[in-house]
């Protein structure tokens, strides 16, 4: 898989994208991710990407210039399944969004800034809106890591563990159940003894219950998707 990413500030990127199963999956050759500095497809002297919004409303507005020139050099070079843009009203990233996404070949996600992005972008090169929550953030650049990290992990080989990845929260429109480790009693506070029986049947049926137990406490509306 290829992410290409679009950024006003590819150095907000360099951290998360560059350590970690990002970086591993990567160093295997299981994904690529590649950061594009928008200001390198201007062709003012100043590179400047943005302007006022036309009707005299507050703030910079990104320009549709270098956001096309940036796409149409990456489409020159191969195919894209989706052109994503990181966007506080867009559709709500979810695992299951994930999962599809992690079976794609190739994406573009294009970080938003400023006041917002001219809007025939959206119109006419993107395919695809996500909001990571309903907040509103400086740029768009920590939605698109979140995007890439729920993505490149789900890819086969890329997590040691390729069950983890699978029993993870939200995957069965469930929260994970507790889950313990050694020592089995630390001040007094025991792991339930269900977990230390070896009863491999009971076990999964006690754990089932507490990810519905904790789901219907902490995330009920999850269980109205299924």
């Amino acid at each position: 898989m290829r992410i290409d990413i679009i950024t006003v500030l590819p150095e907000m990127l360099e951290s998360p994208l560059g350590c970690s199963i990002l970086k591993r999956a990567c160093d295997k050759g299981l994904a690529e991710i590649h950061v594009h500095n928008l200001r390198d497809y201007t062709l003012n002297k100043h590179r400047k990407v943005d302007d006022y919004p036309f009707g005299g409303e507050a703030g910079m507005v990104m320009q549709i210039e270098p956001v096309d020139r940036c796409i149409s050099a990456l489409k020159a070079e191969r195919d894209y399944d989706e052109v994503i843009f990181t966007a506080p009203d867009g559709e709500q990233f979810t695992q299951p969004m994930a999962n599809r996404l992690s079976m794609l070949d190739n994406i573009i996600i294009l970080c938003g800034h400023y006041k917002g992005i001219d809007y025939r972008i959206r119109e006419h090169l993107i395919t695809k809106e996500i909001s990571v929550g309903d907040y509103v953030l400086t740029g768009g650049e920590m939605p698109a890591a979140i995007i890439a990290d729920a993505i490149v992990r789900l890819i086969p080989g890329a997590i040691g563990d390729e069950q983890s990845a699978l029993t993870d929260s939200f995957q069965d429109n469930l929260l994970e159940p507790p889950i313990y480790t050694r020592p089995a009693e630390y001040k007094g506070w025991r792991v339930p003894d269900i977990l230390l029986s070896g009863h491999e049947a009971r076990i999964a049926e006690w754990k089932h219950d507490q990810a519905v137990a904790r789901t219907l406490r902490l995330r009920p509306d999850l269980l109205q998707n299924d």
